[in-house]
């Protein structure tokens, strides 16, 4: 059974999906995009500087466009029995499994990068990958800070990526290296992602999410919230809604793809970080990355 997995923000480096370019129907997809954002977003794709690949605006629609146009020109290949994305990655799964039209898709990204934006810019807040400590002494820890700080990423057994205020995220970082993280490393990113500091840009977003049109997928989607599998189309507008605020459950969901029956993970678009999450929860398992046909 296939798995098809679809990445997240931080996938992203210049020149990404400019061999999709070639292929006629990609080429429309690109133009479409370029038309509905309203720059030449497959420019900075291509031969954009890492600072602008870097902005919010261009990172989480670059990397969705990439992912669900490299899925679509996997034709026939494209058969997935089950599908998963990582925080952004959710809606380029979901669109490539037909839940969400393309421009649906896109239009919901745009505002979710934007509404994510301006939380941040209302509330400097940070986020912080913690290493070599079990899940539970990470939640406890994390409970025990007066400051917001919460488990945002649970991304393979001895990762787990904190998201919280930056007073929070400091005490919490000094708080699990004393109790033996082997690393507690602060993350160059925009803010708390995946944290109730996202509430406000949840609300934002809630509204686009109910507004749009969402039907069953052709497989199940495992879903970040809870790592629950999913084709009932209201119960994943509300599990999207809550993605916002709640944690990503990656390694829960890898383990759950697994126990449906997963044979084979293969990632879409750009970069291959989840293939090596899949191996840190199962070395066993067979990784790949997609290839345009």
């Amino acid at each position: 059974m296939k798995a098809y997995l679809f990445p997240g923000q931080g996938a992203q480096f210049t020149g990404m999906g400019q061999e999709l370019y070639a292929n006629e129907s990609a080429k429309e997809l690109f133009e479409k995009a370029n038309d509905i954002i309203g720059f030449r977003i497959s420019d900075i794709m291509f031969s954009g500087t890492d600072e602008e690949l870097k902005q919010t605006n261009v990172t989480q629609p670059a990397i969705f466009i990439h992912s669900v146009i490299l899925a679509k020109v996997l034709g026939e290949e494209f058969k997935p029995d089950m599908v998963a994305g990582h925080s952004l990655g959710e809606f380029s799964a979901l669109v490539a499994a037909q839940a969400i039209t393309f421009e649906d898709g896109l239009k919901l990204v745009i505002s979710r990068a934007n509404a994510m934006q301006k939380a941040c810019e209302k509330q400097p807040s940070a986020m912080a990958a913690i290493l070599g400590l079990d899940d539970m002494t990470v939640e406890r820890i994390c409970a025990e800070i007066e400051d917001v700080v919460v488990p945002a990423n649970y991304n393979c057994p001895g990762q787990l990526v904190i998201s919280g205020s930056i007073e929070g995220i400091d005490n919490a970082c000094a708080a699990l290296t004393e109790a033996g993280a082997k690393r507690a490393l602060k993350l160059n990113v925009g803010g708390a992602f995946h944290s109730p500091l996202m509430e406000p840009a949840r609300l934002e977003l809630q509204e686009a999410i109910e507004n749009t049109t969402i039907v069953p997928p052709v497989c199940p989607i495992f879903q970040n919230i809870d790592a629950g599998a999913y084709t009932d189309p209201l119960i994943i507008k509300q599990n999207l809604i809550l993605q916002l605020t709640g944690a990503v459950r990656w390694t829960q969901t890898v383990q759950n793809m697994l126990a449906a029956g997963a044979t084979e993970f293969i990632e879409v678009g750009p970069g291959n970080v989840l293939q090596g999450l899949v191996k840190k929860v199962n070395r066993e398992a067979v990784t790949s990355a997609a290839k345009a046909i």
